[in-house]
């Protein structure tokens, strides 16, 4: 985990242990975030929205977004 800020719009983390060459950096709030809201959302619109708490049914697309963010 670096001394990094988030990336995505709004988010004050600097402890961020995820990146991706074409996003940026993500903390792990965020990152769960994203995680709950499934696929309905791609990843560059949820990056340029303010944080919020959203979950969605039972699928679970962390490999997805595992692949677009990989740890460092």
């Amino acid at each position: 985990m670096g001394v990094m800020r988030c990336s995505r719009m709004g988010c004050e983390e600097i402890l961020c242990n995820r990146y991706s060459n074409v996003y940026g950096y993500i903390c792990s709030k965020c990152f769960e975030e994203l995680i709950g809201s499934g696929v309905e959302m791609d990843i560059r619109t949820f990056m340029n929205t303010k944080k919020k708490v959203r979950v969605y049914g039972f699928f679970d697309p962390r490999k997805t977004f595992e692949l677009v963010f990989p740890k460092i």
